[in-house]
């Protein structure tokens, strides 16, 4: 029997609690947060999975429901939300929220470490938390799969179309980061869902376009609440409320119409450029045929005072009430100010059915199209736009006509259509209703995706089994340390053309360093060389090494060095080391070194410094190059190895996998490939008798430049850090 399975998925930047979801409330609220909600309560229904977390961002702000401010909340027995605190407690927009993501992955992992929530399978939606899934998926060793919502390539091409230049882009929406996450997820992830076989198309921009697999799986609905306009409920409490929601529903619409009777077009989005809600108005306005047969509904998103709106949603809602005014529609024409998204949005396909009218989505480009299922789904005709998901869901459901979204004349002729003829508008509806149910549930849209799971799992080489550590003692790995010294060995702590100043003194603070402090040596060199040097010079022995070129990492108990094969499994992704070997055979001047200097992920050769041609090395890998790092050192070795493969991210793991927050550690080096160590939170020490690549380095707030030379330069550091007095 197969085990159950613990999904996590994280969703970080919108507004998602339990009841009442406030869908339309700015432009990161819409149907993503709808739909991971749904998502995440059909799947905790699924006979095969166990307990669904929703991790996202804890917000406690006073102009929010103090709903967002609860760190755990209980949906069902086998659902709930988890809330990780980060950059603050004021809700804040999706760009604003990158520079916090590794203190987001942080908290959830401690989170997950402390109530002992496991996951089986991780899932990330939005680049934002695609990112944060790679972090957790390398860390704990557990696959993930992605679904993107939305693409910051074609959002920058659309802006820089539209006449802004890349610095402001680059201030404001952070598109460096966003979509260097959307190519390191294409690359790790173990699938990528899209809503239909179109969208796969639109990861082609990707330069890991390739590295992805992709699976399409229409999102579902809710059809137990998005039911035909002629279903009755049995229960009458049920029934009571229902007509009171309708009720309030066609008040807020009648109270703008003369003939409130009349058949309605209706429209339902965000204000959003978009969505192109302007032509449906031209449409309308021009045509007084089409405005004595129907009245016109257009519900944007949620509005209290349009002056105090965003830019964007103000300007297009400017034009909508600008438009109504130009055409005269007043009388013929709705535009309620606000829609209970949760409980009313149903209603309003169902009264538009029952007044015989038609929904209508003109949006440039529909990813999907939840909108055109769902009023299919209560009988409702549409005329939707024909570019992207609706042209898969229309042939399939024969619920209504595709259109082109900027052609007036075709627009025009399809509402007419519908609005004319009867038996037309019947089988529009009737098929609407009943195919929906059989291809666009939530039921049928979860045990395909839980298939692919037990699929994917079952073909995982190594199950997704927590890492076990033979000999290590664990609880002196997950002590609390308040530092981590991480030096590079060979010109950092020992340099013995200078007599290696200070290395007496510093072996002393080492040996006798308290647990509050952890120690780790990062080298190229292999194991063996490293081991050589700590006999030799008589270090005491250090927590963690890095080694052959941050392709390693080891722990230590006193006499064994125990392989951390979690690092190695993070390697492994993408890597095809037979490959690389093949294609460098034809390179003259390159010679493979020594058996013992190759590992699984370093392919290390000796190279003839006066012929060396990098354009070469990445003409003859090909489309492979970006994977993988070449690294020249002193003028002699030449090392391929995985591109994730660095002393940097070495580090970057290790504090994951222990706990150790990034702005704990201490990096010590000397020379080019050191700098890696010294990124974002990590402070960095550069001894004095530094390589000419490191010459241009100065004091700053995160990095010491030293006057001394080598271990002498690592006390100056510690004493400059208070890390010893």
């Amino acid at each position: 029997m197969m085990k159950k399975l613990r999904i996590s998925l994280i969703n970080i930047h919108g507004l998602l609690k339990g009841s009442g979801l406030e869908i339309g409330r700015d432009a990161d609220n819409g149907g993503q947060t709808k739909y991971i909600y749904e998502l995440a309560e059909f799947l905790s229904q699924h006979e095969d999975v166990e307990h669904v977390h929703i991790f996202t961002r804890l917000i406690d702000d006073p102009a929010l429901s103090p709903e967002y401010a609860v760190p755990v909340e209980i949906i069902n027995d086998k659902l709930d939300i988890r809330r990780i605190p980060f950059l603050g407690k004021k809700y804040r927009a999706k760009e604003q929220l990158w520079e916090g993501l590794d203190t987001f992955v942080n908290g959830a992992m401690q989170h997950i470490k402390q109530h002992n929530i496991f996951p089986d399978w991780i899932h990330s939606h939005y680049a934002d938390a695609g990112y944060a899934a790679a972090e957790l998926s390398a860390v704990l060793n557990i696959p993930f799969a992605h679904t993107g919502h939305s693409l910051g390539f074609y959002k920058k091409k659309k802006l820089i179309e539209n006449g802004e230049t890349e610095e402001e882009l680059e201030k404001k929406f952070k598109f460096k980061a966003r979509i260097a996450a959307e190519e390191r997820t294409l690359e790790l992830a173990e699938f990528i869902v899209t809503s239909t076989e179109q969208e796969i198309e639109t990861y082609k921009a990707y330069k890991n376009f390739e590295l992805g697999k992709y699976h399409a799986i229409s999102p579902g609905i809710d059809t137990r609440k998005f039911v035909p306009y002629y279903y009755q409920e049995n229960d009458s409490d049920k029934q009571m409320e229902e007509a009171q929601r309708k009720y309030w529903v066609a008040e807020s619409i009648s109270k703008f119409l003369t003939n409130p009777h009349k058949p309605i077009i209706l429209a339902l989005s965000r204000p959003d450029r978009h969505k192109n809600l302007n032509t449906l108005i031209e449409v309308y306005g021009k045509d007084k045929e089409l405005q004595s047969m129907a009245n016109l509904v257009i519900f944007a998103g949620i509005r209290k005072d349009i002056a105090k709106m965003p830019e964007s949603e103000k300007n297009v809602l400017t034009d909508l009430l600008l438009l109504m005014d130009k055409y005269d529609l007043y009388g013929k024409m709705a535009i309620p100010k606000k829609h209970d998204v949760e409980n009313e949005v149903s209603i309003i396909y169902r009264y538009a059915a029952e007044k015989r009218g038609v929904f209508v989505n003109l949006a440039l480009h529909e990813n999907f199209g939840l909108t055109v299922i769902e009023s299919a789904s209560s009988g409702l005709p549409v005329v939707v736009t024909k570019n992207g998901g609706p042209s898969e869901i229309i042939p399939v459901c024969q619920n209504g006509e595709l259109v082109n979204p900027q052609e007036e004349s075709q627009i025009k002729k399809a509402l007419r259509n519908i609005l004319t003829d009867e038996n037309q508008w019947k089988y529009y509806s009737n098929n609407g209703a009943i195919n929906i149910q059989k291809h666009y549930s939530w039921v049928s849209h979860i045990n395909h995706y839980v298939d692919l799971i037990n699929e994917n799992l079952s073909v995982s080489s190594t199950g997704i089994k927590k890492q076990h550590y033979p000999n290590i003692n664990i609880s002196r790995l997950k002590r609390k340390i308040d530092h981590l010294l991480v030096s590079d060995i060979d010109g950092t702590l020992i340099e013995p053309k200078l007599a290696n100043p200070g290395l007496k003194e510093l072996k002393a603070h080492l040996t006798n360093r308290t647990d509050k402090m952890a120690f780790a040596m990062a080298s190229g060199r292999n194991l063996s060389l490293v081991k050589k040097v700590i006999d030799e010079e008589e270090f005491p022995l250090p927590d963690f090494i890095i080694c052959s070129v941050g392709t390693e990492i080891y722990y230590t108990n006193g006499t064994d060095y125990i392989l951390d094969k979690g690092w190695a499994k993070f390697l492994s992704g993408r890597w095809k080391r037979e490959e690389i070997v093949n294609k460098l055979k034809g390179i003259k001047w390159i010679k493979l070194q020594e058996e013992e200097a190759q590992n699984p992920f370093k392919i290390s050769y000796y190279y003839d410094k006066e012929h060396y041609n990098h354009d070469e090395l990445i003409q003859i890998l090909g489309t492979g190059w970006y994977k993988v790092n070449i690294i020249p050192s002193h003028g002699q070795f030449l090392d391929f190895i995985p591109k994730r493969a660095s002393k940097g991210n070495a580090i970057k793991f290790l504090c994951r996998k222990w706990s150790i927050p990034l702005g704990n550690v201490i990096a010590a080096g000397d020379s080019g490939n050191d700098v890696d160590m010294f990124r974002g939170p990590v402070k960095g020490i550069i001894v004095g008798n530094r390589s000419s690549e490191l010459a241009d380095y100065e004091t700053s707030k995160s990095i010491y430049v030293a006057k001394n030379s080598a271990s002498e330069g690592i006390l100056e550091g510690l004493k400059h850090y208070k890390v010893i007095k």
